[in-house]
Parts: structure tokens; sequence; C-alpha cells
């Protein structure tokens, strides 16, 4: 029974009566918490109509309801108003609708495809605190997606060369010694991290020593030799030298190896991998083909570019004078050959960060420009930066906060916080590990996810990490506290069916609040696809934990002497935590089931 659609008919079919005319839209909200209710209808549209004040369509709507609706018990109209308070009966039958359709918040499939691409890093350096969101955003988007039922490709586009690359490979030739990840003892990213670093230092040393020795600012970044080394490196890689694509490909594959550990831990995955070694390629063939269809000009230095001043921006170079690309280059090659992969996909999803703004309008501009009609279909999921108590990250000063350092420290922590709990004695070693790595991933990934993703925002590991609270162990906690109430249940084969349900005839406002909330769980999805945001996902199933939570302090469960509520009451709960765990699914969460 969807509540929603039948109360907006009943509203429709009441207007039509009273007001001698039909309205196809109606502004139907929750109600706000101050007030009795849970549906409340905004009057000041439907004035119009009614040729009334807003208070006295209210009135008028509401008393209709009452009398003709069998949905709406009472009401009260606050300021143009209508806030609805729905029968029992009517919640009963809502719950029961749940309850027996054993594939509740499954939509069938709808046939059609959407690409998500998330990740996407440089093969320079770990993957740190920024990749963590927008991994965990790209995945959540794309598990949403599957969840209203679409067919959902996960990509990433991996960028393995460029001058980015050629720093930590002229860095590793001067001074690496042939260290490699395993006589180091690192992690192959981490290795690979620790020569771009190394490369920044020893870059920065020459320049102040270029400039002491009168050189200009501009001109010393230039003629620092180990800049024209990593410069020469990307010319030679270019050109496929040997030697530096053998060195190239050794790096890269450090980097991958270190890569998919992390992605393994994270919980994400990847259908289909794309690299801009390959992309960009492609890329400038059609930079060269919008050239000579006068889509895009050359300079006399040779560099390519397209004029985009009539679209409101500037000018943007295409290719450099000596015939390198840039990063449009690979993204235009990249998104030509997802399409062509991919036919029927209904879109492409790209998750970077909001800095890159620019070069997406930039890029879909382009796109449109070479005639690809589905340039339409492109959208950026763009995502606010995510700082920390002490500051903003800098990569290339070997300041950023590693992803496989924040998830370890996360799960000592959630291990030390369950042990001082004291409720593990039954547990071994590995259940309590197991635990603890559920608890600290969930917390981690749950404070990343339930802000708005346009927002920036700032993570705090012990806020995050918390029992009580807006936090992810509050969640799991609650869950777990819901399979102990139905394993006891279970001991006192208490036995919850669908005839039994019919027997409830009245409810308590918490039971009414947690069905309410359980009712909104396939609209949830449907505003989290249609904003590209986890965060409403999340940020539900904290509303419905917290409303759980709520009931079980206020209702003593098991001293229910009326056998068909005590029935209804474990039912109620069953429903409960599987929406939980749904909702934390979609989020990439595990839930206890003890804890």
């Amino acid at each position: 029974m969807n509540l929603d659609i039948k109360l907006r008919k009943v509203i429709q079919e009441a207007v039509l009566t009273l007001f001698n005319q039909s309205v196809e839209q109606l502004q139907l909200q929750p109600t706000n918490i101050e007030f009795e209710g849970s549906h409340t209808l905004v009057c000041f549209p439907l004035t119009r109509i009614s040729k009334l004040k807003p208070e006295e369509t209210g009135l008028a709507i509401g008393n209709y309801l009452v009398e003709h609706s069998g949905i709406v018990a009472r009401f009260n109209v606050v300021k143009g108003f209508l806030n609805l308070v729905i029968s029992d009966s009517v919640w009963m039958q809502v719950f029961e609708s749940i309850y027996a359709d054993p594939s509740y918040g499954i939509t069938s499939p709808t046939g059609k495809e959407i690409m998500v691409e998330y990740s996407s890093p440089n093969t320079n350096k770990p993957l740190h605190l920024g990749h963590l969101r927008n991994n965990f955003l790209g995945y959540s988007v794309a598990e949403i997606y599957k969840a209203l039922g679409h067919t959902v490709h996960k990509v990433q586009i991996i960028n393995d060369r460029g001058i980015h690359i050629c720093k930590s490979m002229a860095a590793w030739k001067l001074f690496g010694n042939g260290e490699t990840p395993e006589s180091s003892g690192l992690k192959g990213d981490k290795l690979v991290g620790k020569y771009y670093v190394e490369f920044d230092r020893n870059y920065k040393a020459q320049c102040k020593q270029l400039e002491e020795q009168g050189v200009s600012k501009e001109e010393a970044e230039k003629q620092a030799p180990i800049m024209k080394l990593a410069v020469q490196m990307l010319q030679q890689w270019e050109q496929k030298d040997t030697e530096t694509l053998k060195l190239w490909s050794t790096m890269n594959g450090w980097v991958y190896a270190g890569f998919d550990s992390t992605y393994k831990r994270m919980g994400v995955d990847f259908e289909k991998l794309y690299y801009e070694s390959t992309t960009y390629l492609l890329g400038k063939d059609e930079v060269l083909r919008g050239v000579e269809q006068g889509v895009f000009f050359k300079k006399e230095d040779g560099s390519v570019w397209v004029d985009l001043t009539a679209d409101g921006l500037d000018q943007k170079v295409l290719l450099r004078s000596d015939g390198t690309s840039v990063y449009m280059t690979q993204d235009i090659g990249t998104a030509i050959l997802r399409f062509r992969d991919f036919p029927k996909i209904e879109g492409q999803v790209y998750t970077v960060g909001n800095e890159q703004e620019y070069h997406f309008k930039v890029l879909f501009l382009i796109l449109g420009k070479l005639g690809y009609e589905w340039a339409k279909k492109c959208y950026h999921l763009s995502y606010g930066m995510v700082d920390l108590p002490t500051g903003k990250m800098k990569s290339r000063e070997g300041t950023v906060v590693d992803a496989d350092d924040l998830m370890d420290e996360m799960v000592e922590e959630a291990e030390k916080q369950t042990r001082e709990l004291g409720k593990i004695e039954d547990s071994t070693e590995q259940e309590i590990r197991d635990l603890s790595e559920m608890i600290g991933l969930g917390a981690l990934k749950f404070f990343l996810l339930k802000v708005d993703p346009k927002k920036r925002m700032l993570f705090d590991p012990s806020e995050s990490i918390q029992l009580q609270g807006h936090t992810g162990p509050f969640i799991q906690y609650t869950h777990a506290r819901i399979k102990s109430i139905l394993r006891k249940a279970d001991s006192l084969n208490i036995q919850p069916d669908v005839a039994s349900l019919k027997n409830v005839t009245s409810l308590e406002p918490a039971e009414r609040e947690v069905i309410f909330k359980i009712n909104q769980y396939s609209t949830k999805l449907q505003e989290a696809a249609r904003e590209y945001s986890p965060a409403v996902v999340a940020n539900f199933a904290y509303e419905l934990a917290k409303e759980y939570n709520q009931f079980y302090q206020a209702i003593p469960i098991f001293n229910e002497a009326d056998h068909a509520k005590l029935k209804f009451r474990i039912a109620f709960s069953q429903v409960a935590a599987d929406t939980i765990k749904k909702a934390m699914r979609l989020l990439g969460i595990q839930v206890p089931e003890k804890m």
C-alpha cells in the first residue's frame, strides 16, 4: 500500500468536490516535529482555486478528509499548513503490506543503464582521505541506482601518465638505488608516493639555489635539473622510449597492487578500468579532427585550443606546442570510448571534487561541439573537500592523510571501545577483530556520507566513532539491539505472522513514527538518486534508528500481555532491522548481529 499516493488521490478528490476544480500538483511534506501529524499539505497554492484564506482552505479540506477519506483520523491547521493525523487502522495496513512483502524496497529491473565513475587516482601516490570520500560517494550512488532497478557500470580512469607520474619516476631514477616494495617492505603505492615527495623536496631546493644565483623564480622552476629530467621522461614516454616505458610499467604495477588491497578493504569494486595512457590517444585524434572541422584552432606555436568565449568561458588548450596532451585531451577520449563500449547507458556520472567544476563544464561543451549528443547525458557529481581538525592536506609535501593509515586508526579505536564496553566475553579474538573492522569502517563511511556531497566537510575521527549521536556505530548498535530482541523472541517461541497483525487496532505514538519512517524508504531512495546524494539514505537510516530507540525506551516489548500486540512488536522490530540493514548496505556499511 503506497500511502503517499493514496493520500494525494483523496486530497485531489477533496479539492474537486469542495471547489469544483481539479489540481495535479500538491505540496505534501513531512509534518514539523512541533505539531501533531505525519503529512502536511501546504494550502497557500490552493487559495487561487478555493477563493478562501489559507487557513480556511486547510480547514475545509481537513474536515472533508476526516469525514470521507477513511485515512485521516484528525487534523490541525497552522498558518495555512494542514497537518494530517493518519488513522491507526491505515498505519496497520501500511505495515501489513510491508511485512507481507519479502522484496520490500527492491525495485524490478527498469532496463535502464547508467555509468558511475569514481576513485580515478594518479599512480604517483597512495590513496588519501579525499579518495575515501570519493570512493564511498561513487560506490553508494551506484548501489542506490542498482536498488532502483538500473543496470550500473562502475568504472574508473587510471591517471597513469603525465608529468606527475614522471616526477616520481625521475626521483626514483636519481635516488632509488633499485628499491622495490619487496626490498623496502612498503606497499607499492606508498613506495612510489615516497619518491613523489622526494621529487618535491629536491625540486624546491634546486629552485632556491638557482634563485640565489640570480635566476628568476619563473625561470628557476623551468630550469631545475630534476624538473627538466621529468619533462624529458614525459617526452620519451610519448615517443615510446623502451627504457622509460619499462620503468613506467614497473612503478605503475607497484601502485596497482597497493590500490587493489586498499579497494578491497574499502569494500568498493569496479566493472571496468580505463587508462589515460590509452584513452589520450583517442582524445588526440578527436582534437585533430576538431581542428580539421574548424571546431578547434592552432596557434603559431603549434598548440591546439578551443574558443569558448561565446559560451561565457575562455580559451582552453587541448594540445601543447610540443604535441603532448593535457587532462582535457584524455577526458575527451575516455568519454567517447565509454559510450562506444556501453552504447545503451542513459548517462555518465563523474564523481570528482568541486575544484574541477570548470573542467567538466568545458569537457561537456567540447563533446557537444564535436557532435556527440550524449554529452547532455553527462553529469559531474561535484563534492566538497574534506578538512581535518589539523587543517588542509597537501600531498606534494607528504602531509596527506593516508587512506590505509586512517582505516587502521579507525579500526583500532573501534576495538579499544569494544573491549572497554566489556560485552564480548563470549567472542573469539577473530570475532572481535571482525567486529572492530565492521564498526571502524562503518563509522568512517557513515561520517563521510552523511553530509550533502556538495558541502565541504570537517572529518573528526573521534566524533565519528561514538556510539551515541549522529554516527554509524549508533545505527549499527541499534541493529544489534533489535537482533538481540528477535533472538529472545525466538527463544520464547514468539512467531509473528500476517494474520495476527489484523488483531492490532491501536498504536502508540512511537510505533506510528517508526512505521512512518519505514514507509519512506522507497521515496528516500528515489530522492537520493535524483540528487546523487547518499546523504539522503544515511540520514534516513539514522532517523529510523533514532525513532526505533525512542520506541524501545518508551515500550517494554516483552511486558505486553496482549499476545497479538506482542507478535506485532516483534514483526515491527524485524522490519525495522531489515530496513536499517538495506539502507546501510547501500552505503557500503555492514551491520552486526550482536555488539
